[in-house]
């Protein structure tokens, strides 16, 4: 019998042997493989003389909506290769009647397929645990991108990249288990480990992903421990809804704040007629003095064992944060059984207005008192609130005032983003 051996072509001495495994063989994201890796990167502009708010986009959209196109397009790419536990697409949503338009979902795989909490819910600070599921064991199948800031005054997009060594990338994947399209975490500084707490630096990359994509129907979200998140690896999470969330539209009440703060163009309010209280944090003159002001403020709350949410909103010009107190009141017995029979967790989205509901009855019979209901359990007491409110005004210098900001104000520009459309291979691109 004849036997044909096959030999791969050598076509360089330096050649190497392309079938020989890396790492350890999984294709992780963990030091064994990440570092000898090539990924897609995403190097976004980092001009820290550029006014937050009147970036070229505002003239020219489409110069702007790149980030935008690789996000979907990648997504789509990996819910065709069936990367995700269910079908979100499939899921049914409705905009609940009433005056706040609160948004429901009825989404039973993510309740059956989502990974579950693994640490204690009782403290907002805990140690990275290696034995715990964390994101270095997520496969590179799942990484769309990483995003890191460049050394020029433009972005770009290079298709493969070596993964620096001493540079512990940021990564951006798909959540396996979505609430909506395009659902993607941002993971800052994966090799890091870092537990989920907010960190300067790392919010500051969450909002210069907010204004890279440049779309007011991508919105970041982040949970603290003891607000519902379930995984203690820092990580941010992100999808497209097209349409506002209710939170978008309600009224504020400004805050007076320190010159040194008001010369650095923040605006700080704080949120009326909504049933989760909550401070608005606005403007900057860079992206740099809304992150500095909105991180004090997070680690404050992280320092003094206060479980928050906070949604990234307007393509980075403004951030919601709130302090709350649901997984408190339900360790006491202090939530219906209605209520707790829904098995909502409400987090980041669910407060702000996009209720993700597991049963179908849940679903069919959403009301917006049923919404108020369970946001007002959410929410700190008047005399609680206003407690953490001065912790917050101890670490960014607040004084309150009475001056009421129309709804109107808050609404912000909801434009029409442009459909996703797949990348061409093999081409480095610039975005001014």
């Amino acid at each position: 019998m004849l036997t044909i051996k096959r030999v791969p072509t050598v076509v360089s001495n330096y050649q190497e042997d392309v079938c020989e495994p890396l790492g350890c063989g999984r294709n992780c994201l963990g030091h064994c493989c990440l570092p000898v890796s090539k990924l897609p990167l995403y190097a976004f502009k980092r001009d820290a003389t550029s006014p937050n708010g009147s970036s070229s986009t505002a003239e020219d959209p489409s110069s702007g909506f790149f980030l935008h196109f690789l996000i979907l397009g990648e997504w789509e790419d990996r819910m065709s290769r069936g990367l995700f536990r269910y079908d979100v697409t499939a899921c049914e949503t409705r905009v609940i009647p009433g005056e706040y338009g609160f948004i429901a979902q009825f989404n039973e795989g993510r309740h059956l397929k989502k990974r579950p909490t693994e640490f204690r819910v009782d403290r907002v600070l805990q140690p990275f645990d290696h034995g715990k599921f964390n994101f270095t064991k997520v496969g590179q199948e799942e990484v769309l991108f990483r995003f890191e800031a460049g050394g020029d005054s433009r972005s770009q997009f290079f298709e493969s990249a070596p993964v620096s060594s001493t540079n512990p990338p940021n990564v951006v994947a798909i959540n396996v288990s979505p609430i909506e399209y395009g659902h993607v975490l941002l993971i800052p500084r994966v090799l890091e480990c870092l537990p989920q707490r907010i960190d300067p630096e790392s919010f500051l990359v969450a909002l210069h992903m907010a204004a890279e994509a440049a779309s007011p129907y991508f919105r970041l979200g982040y949970n603290s421990l003891g607000a519902f998140a379930t995984i203690n690896h820092l990580h941010f999470q992100a999808y497209y809804l097209a349409m506002p969330f209710p939170v978008e539209k309600a009224p504020t009440e400004r805050i007076t704040i320190t010159k040194s703060l008001s010369d650095r163009g923040v605006k700080i309010s704080q949120l009326l007629n909504y049933p989760v209280r909550g401070l608005v944090f606005e403007g900057g003159n860079t992206l740099r003095d809304l992150s500095d002001v909105v991180a004090s403020s997070c680690m404050c709350l992280q320092g003094n064992n206060i479980p928050f949410n906070l949604l990234i909103s307007d393509s980075g010009r403004r951030v919601f944060l709130f302090p709350q107190c649901y997984a408190e009141k339900q360790a006491l017995g202090e939530v219906s059984q209605e209520l707790l029979d829904t098995q909502v967790n409400p987090a980041a989205w669910e407060i702000s207005g996009h209720m993700v509901l597991k049963r179908n009855k849940d679903f069919e019979e959403a009301s917006e008192a049923y919404a108020w209901r369970l946001l007002s359990e959410v929410s700190l007491s008047k005399e609680r609130f206003q407690e953490v409110k001065a912790y917050i005004s101890d670490a960014t210098r607040l004084e309150e005032s009475k001056e009421e900001i129309d709804a109107n104000e808050n609404k912000g520009t909801l434009q029409a983003s442009p459909l996703a459309t797949h990348l061409q291979e093999g081409f480095l691109f610039f975005i001014e």
